[in-house]
């Protein structure tokens, strides 16, 4: 076999398989876009954004980052619990708009502001900032410059894009502004 011969055929391999590899990306990241748009518990306007994105950040939010669990409460919709062995229904009413308690902490408001629907009246470089760094914006009583409750350190070691797919995810739910009174914990039993 001619050396040339042998060189061609290596090439067309390691082509094959970059390929293969490529292909195999994608259709991985195209399950976690189409799942996402498939678990999105809220109506998503898509106006100006990027679809995929969205659906992407959905996928985040809600199949790994358990965003729900402390920024919508409560969290399932009346018979809805899967905790109680109801199917899950996410409370959609106040999906993502805050109110958990704890201790001197209340989670915040998530939704969309203004006419930019920026999530929680942050721009991306913000929220990127508050994700990795754990930065928080607000000016708290006790003079606390870092987030106490929200698990940043977790979230910060996400890459720029699954930040940006939250983001944009966080720009296409529902604005709940003011977080209505309904969207409150139930007292725990006696």
């Amino acid at each position: 076999m001619g050396r040339y011969v042998r060189q061609g055929l290596v090439t067309a391999l390691l082509v094959s398989a970059g390929l293969v590899w490529a292909a195999a990306a994608l259709t991985a990241q195209g399950s976690r876009i189409q799942r996402g748009a498939e678990i999105a518990p809220v109506p998503l306007n898509m106006k100006g954004l990027n679809p995929a994105l969205v659906r992407e950040g959905s996928y985040i939010v809600n199949a790994q980052g358990g965003c729900n669990d402390c920024h919508t409460v409560p969290s399932y919709a009346e018979g809805g619990n899967p905790f109680l062995g109801q199917p899950e229904v996410i409370n959609a009413a106040c999906y993502l708009a805050g109110g958990a308690v704890f201790g001197p902490f209340v989670s915040r408001n998530l939704t969309p502001r203004g006419d930019m629907h920026l999530p929680a009246g942050r721009t991306l470089d913000q929220f990127k900032q508050i994700m990795h760094e754990g930065t928080d914006l607000r000016t708290m009583p006790d003079g606390t410059p870092i987030l106490q409750v929200m698990p940043w350190p977790v979230y910060g070691k996400m890459s720029d894009r699954e930040l940006a797919a939250i983001y944009e995810f966080l720009r296409a739910i529902p604005s709940i502004q003011p977080r209505p009174e309904f969207c409150t914990a139930p007292e725990p039993p006696a």
